[in-house]
C-alpha cells in the first residue's frame, strides 16, 4: 500500500506532559498477547515487569484499580524529573561509568527520593500515604477509554522515544527546533535557533500555536516565533473554530492547559482531564470539512520519571555542535513516550514503527519537511525517519472508533488547585522579559505578586496583550518610515563610462 502523504493538508499535534508509554499504553494488548488486530507485533507489558525497591524487593507492574482512592491522580506526587534522575532510573546511578547498560529497574528507589524531597520542600501536591511502588501502576483500557480506543482504532507507536533523556523544556526545543541547544533541564529560558515555525513562514506556509485558556508558551521560545504575526497565536477555541470552517494551517501545535487544574496529565494531576481534551480534539478535526485530510498526532514531550521497561536506543544522532551539559553528546534517546497516530487514512489497528532509524519528536519535523518541501533544522531531523508510512489508505475511512465511547470523569479534584505549577511560573518569568516600555520610557518591569496559579494567568493575558500591542505599533511605525523614503537610485542600467567599468 502506497505512502499517503502527499494528501494530507494539515498536521495537528497535541503535546501532553510526562507519561511513559508503559504507564498509559502499556497495557493496551495484553490480553491479546501483545498483538494487534493485525497482526502486528505490540512491545506492551506481559504483567511480570518488576523493579526492586530500597529493600532489594521486587515490585510488580499492576494495573490501577478505578475504585481506589483518587486513580487518576497517579502516581501520587511529582516523579524525579531531569537528565540525572533519569540517569538513576535507567542506570540505578546519578553518575554513568563508560559502556554503561541501561536496565530500567531505579524507578521505584529514585520516586521514593523525590517524594521525600517534596515532602522535605513542604509541596502541597504529594497526595497522603503516596506509596513508592505506585510508580509501577498502570492504566488499563478501561481507565483511558479514549486514548485506548483511537489508539486501537487508528494507530499507536510502541517505538517513539523523548528525544533526549532529560525533562520538558528540552523535549519540547528538539519538537519544535530538532535541538535544544545543549541544554538539559527546565532552567533554560530561551532558544536563539530558528524553529519548524520560522522554516514554514520562509515558504509562504501557514502555521498556528494554541494554549488551551492562555496565549501559548511555545510563542515565547525562539526568535522567528517572538517576531511572528499575531494571526499565528491562539487559544484552543480559535482551533476549533478553525477546524470547524475548514480552514487550519498546514501545521498546527496544540499546547494543553499547564496547571494543577488543567488537562496536561502531568502527575500527579487529573488524568481524565486530558482524556477530554483528546476527545475534544479528535471530534474538532473529525467533525469539520477537512478531516479526510489530515493527520493528528498525540503525543507527550517526555516520560516524566514515570516507569517503562524499554531501555532507550543509543544510535541518537546529535542535532548540531551544541556542547551538552552534564557533558552529555546526545546520542542516546529519552524513555518511551504515549504516541498516537490518527488518520482516515490509517488502518484500524495498526502498530507502527519506522522502517529505519528510530522515532523521536524530530519525526514530526522530518514528516512536515517532506511534505512542504522544508529544508531540514539540524542533523537530527535531517536524518530522523518520518511518519508518512502510517498513511496506507488512499480512500478514507468513514467509521468513527469512539462513537459510544465515554469521556472518563474523576470523583475527586487536585488538592492543590491554587498554587501554580513550574510550567505556569516559567510561563510567567518569560512573559516579564518582554521589551515593553514603562510609564518612564524605559523596559524595567517588577511581576506583580503571582503566588497563585489565577494571579499568573491573568499576567500572561495582560502583558502580553501589552506586548503584542507594543509589536503593532513597532510595524505600523516601521511601514510608516518606509513609505515616506525619498525614491532610491534608479534601476536603468548603467551606459557609457559607468557601464564599461562594471563590464571590467
Amino acid at each position: 500500500m502506497a505512502n499517503q502523504l502527499s494528501s494530507i493538508k494539515h498536521i495537528v499535534q497535541l503535546m501532553l506532559e510526562n507519561r511513559s508509554f508503559d504507564q498509559m499504553l502499556g497495557f493496551l494488548y495484553t490480553d491479546k498477547g501483545n498483538k494487534s488486530p493485525l497482526g502486528h507485533p505490540y512491545e506492551g507489558l506481559k504483567g511480570d515487569e518488576t523493579n526492586p525497591d530500597d529493600t532489594g524487593r521486587e515490585i510488580r507492574v499492576y494495573a490501577i484499580d478505578g475504585r481506589a482512592t483518587n486513580p487518576y491522580f497517579m502516581p501520587g506526587a511529582d516523579p524525579g524529573e531531569g537528565f540525572q534522575n533519569t540517569n538513576f532510573q535507567l542506570f540505578s546511578s546519578y553518575t554513568l561509568a563508560p559502556g554503561a547498560v541501561a536496565t530500567n529497574k531505579g524507578f521505584v528507589i529514585n520516586f521514593k527520593a523525590a517524594i521525600a524531597s517534596d515532602l522535605a520542600k513542604h509541596y502541597k501536591d504529594t497526595l497522603s500515604g503516596t506509596d513508592p511502588s505506585e510508580i509501577m501502576g498502570m492504566y488499563t483500557p478501561e481507565m483511558l477509554p479514549i486514548m485506548s480506543a483511537l489508539a486501537r482504532g487508528y494507530a499507536v507507536c510502541d517505538h517513539w522515544f523523548a528525544s533526549a533523556p532529560t525533562q520538558t523544556i528540552p523535549n519540547r526545543a528538539f519538537a519544535a527546533a530538532a535541538t535544544s541547544q545543549g541544554h538539559l533541564d527546565n532552567a533554560v529560558k530561551v532558544f536563539t535557533c530558528p524553529s519548524i515555525f520560522g522554516a514554514l513562514s520562509k515558504k509562504g506556509i501557514d502555521w498556528a500555536i494554541y494554549g488551551y485558556n492562555r496565549d501559548p508558551l511555545t510563542r515565547l521560545d525562539y526568535p522567528d516565533t517572538q517576531a511572528a504575526d499575531e494571526s499565528h497565536f491562539g487559544h484552543f477555541q480559535d482551533f476549533q473554530d478553525r477546524a470547524t470552517k475548514g480552514t487550519l494551517p498546514a501545521y498546527t501545535f496544540l499546547e494543553p492547559s499547564f496547571g494543577s487544574s488543567g488537562n496536561s496529565q502531568h502527575p500527579n494531576y487529573d488524568v481524565a482531564a486530558g482524556e477530554k481534551l483528546l476527545h475534544d480534539t479528535y471530534y474538532a478535526l473529525r467533525n469539520g470539512p477537512a478531516w479526510n485530510d489530515t493527520l493528528l498526532l498525540v503525543t507527550c514531550d517526555e516520560h516524566g520519571g514515570n516507569y517503562d521497561h524499554v531501555p532507550p536506543p543509543t544510535n541518537a544522532i546529535p542535532p548540531d555542535n551544541s556542547v551538552g551539559e552534564f557533558g552529555f553528546d546526545f546520542t542516546r534517546f529519552g524513555v518511551r513516550i504515549p504516541a498516537l497516530l490518527i488518520s482516515p487514512r490509517i488502518a484500524a489497528g495498526t502498530v507502527f514503527r519506522a522502517s529505519r532509524g528510530t522515532i523521536d519528536h524530530t519525526s514530526v519535523l522530518r514528516t512536515i519537511e517532506l511534505r512542504w518541501g522544508i529544508d531540514p533544522l539540524t542533523q537530527r531531523d535531517r536524518t530522523a525517519p518520518d511518519l508518512g508510512d502510517v498513511l496506507t489508505l488512499k480512500a478514507p475511512r468513514a467509521d468513527d472508533p469512539l462513537r459510544g465511547v465515554s469521556i472518563p470523569v474523576s470523583s475527586a479534584a487536585h488538592p492543590n488547585l491554587s498554587s501554580p505549577s513550574k510550567l505556569e511560573k516559567l510561563h510567567a518569568w518569560k512573559v516579564s522579559q518582554l521589551p515593553i516600555r514603562n510609564e518612564h520610557g524605559g523596559y524595567d518591569h517588577i511581576p506583580p505578586d503571582l503566588s497563585s496559579s489565577a494571579a499568573i494567568g491573568d499576567y500572561i493575558r495582560d502583558r502580553t496583550a501589552a506586548w503584542t500591542q507594543h509589536l503593532g505599533r513597532e510595524r505600523d511605525r516601521l511601514k510608516s518610515h518606509s513609505s515616506q523614503r525619498p525614491p532610491g537610485p534608479s534601476t536603468k542600467p548603467p551606459r557609457g563610462k559607468k557601464a564599461r567599468a562594471l563590464k571590467r
